[in-house]
């Protein structure tokens, strides 16, 4: 797995055209300019022959502790890039500062507090992807 900036630059292309990639994961967040950068990478792994696996939102939703949502970066970006890519919206990772403390301390959220809802969504993307790859070696 190769966690790329987002863009279309030169090391995006020369991954993309130099290494045997199993398919890409499209990862945005619900603004719109987000949303233009997320498909102007995924027309470029279109390009080159990768396949789209699916779509991730990141940054989707802040969950107070009534489970009311608020959407401070606006909503449905994600499902937009999956929509008009034909795949899948593989989940909407929540804005939680337990996932940023998480990554802080090198301490994966599924780790350090694995019945959280952002573990509950980073493990049905991971597990999505898994099916998915399944799929696609086949």
């Amino acid at each position: 797995m190769i966690d790329l900036p987002p863009g279309t630059g030169d090391a995006q292309l020369s991954i993309a055209q130099s290494m045997a990639l199993s398919g890409a994961i499209i990862v945005t967040t619900p603004q719109t300019a987000a949303v233009s950068v997320a498909l102007r990478g995924a027309a470029m792994f279109a390009k080159v022959g990768i396949p789209i696996i699916g779509v991730a939102e990141n940054m989707s939703y802040l969950e107070d502790s009534n489970g009311t949502r608020q959407y401070p970066f606006g909503q449905g970006g994600g499902l937009k890039v999956a929509t008009t890519l034909d795949t899948e919206l593989l989940g909407e990772v929540p804005l939680d500062a337990a996932v940023r403390q998480g990554g802080d301390l090198g301490i994966p959220i599924v780790i350090s507090h694995p019945d959280s809802n952002a573990a509950r969504v980073f493990k049905s993307v991971a597990l999505t992807i898994l099916h998915k790859l399944g799929q696609i070696s086949q």
